[in-house]
C-alpha cells in the first residue's frame, strides 16, 4: 500500500523541488542509535521518517509531525543538520537530529499501512539505507558532527 495523504498539498520551492522534513530521531544525545521505519512501497527496506511540508508550514513542524506520523516518536527537536537534494526526484529536505523520549505503540502508519520501526546503530543504518544514496549521506553528516570534523 502506497501512503496517500486525502488533503495532502504538495508544496515546491522557487527552484521546483519538491519542499521536505525529516528528523534522525536519536536514542540518545550521544547520537549512536537511530530509529527507522520501514518504507510505504517496500516493507523490507528502511527508510528515516519524513515528508512533505505542508502550506504555510515550518520545516521544523513538518519534521516533528512526521517523525510523529511514520515512526510514533515523541520528543526534542535539535539542530538542523543540513538541507540535502534529490535531483533525481526532485526533492530538498531540511533534516534535522532529534531526541526520541518516547515511542507511541499505536501510530497512524502503523495502524493504517502496518509500518514497522526498529533501532538500529549508525553503522547498522548505513548499510539498511545503501538503496537510497540521499539518506545515506545523511548519516555521513552525523559522522562529521559526532566526530568533530566541520565542513568547510
Amino acid at each position: 500500500m502506497v501512503k496517500e495523504k486525502i488533503n495532502s498539498i504538495r508544496t515546491y520551492d522557487d527552484d521546483g523541488f519538491r519542499r521536505r522534513a525529516a528528523c534522525l530521531c536519536f536514542r540518545s544525545k550521544s547520537e549512536d542509535e537511530i530509529l527507522l521505519v520501514s518504507s510505504s512501497k517496500h516493507k523490507d527496506q528502511w527508510i528515516v521518517p519524513g515528508g512533505g511540508i505542508e502550506p504555510e508550514e515550518e520545516p521544523t513542524i513538518a519534521a516533528v509531525r512526521e517523525a510523529f506520523e511514520e515512526a510514533g516518536a515523541v520528543g526534542v527537536l535539535g539542530r538542523k543538520i543540513g538541507v540535502f537534494e534529490n535531483v533525481e526526484k526532485m526533492h530538498r529536505t531540511n533534516l534535522y537530529a532529534f531526541v526520541v523520549t518516547d515511542l507511541v505503540e499505536d501510530w497512524e502508519d502503523r495502524i493504517n499501512m502496518g509500518r514497522r520501526r526498529q533501532w538500529f546503530s549508525i553503522d547498522a543504518a548505513k548499510v539498511e539505507l545503501a538503496y537510497k544514496p540521499v539518506q545515506a549521506s545523511y548519516l555521513e553528516s552525523i559522522d562529521k558532527h559526532v566526530n568533530g570534523v566541520k565542513d568547510s
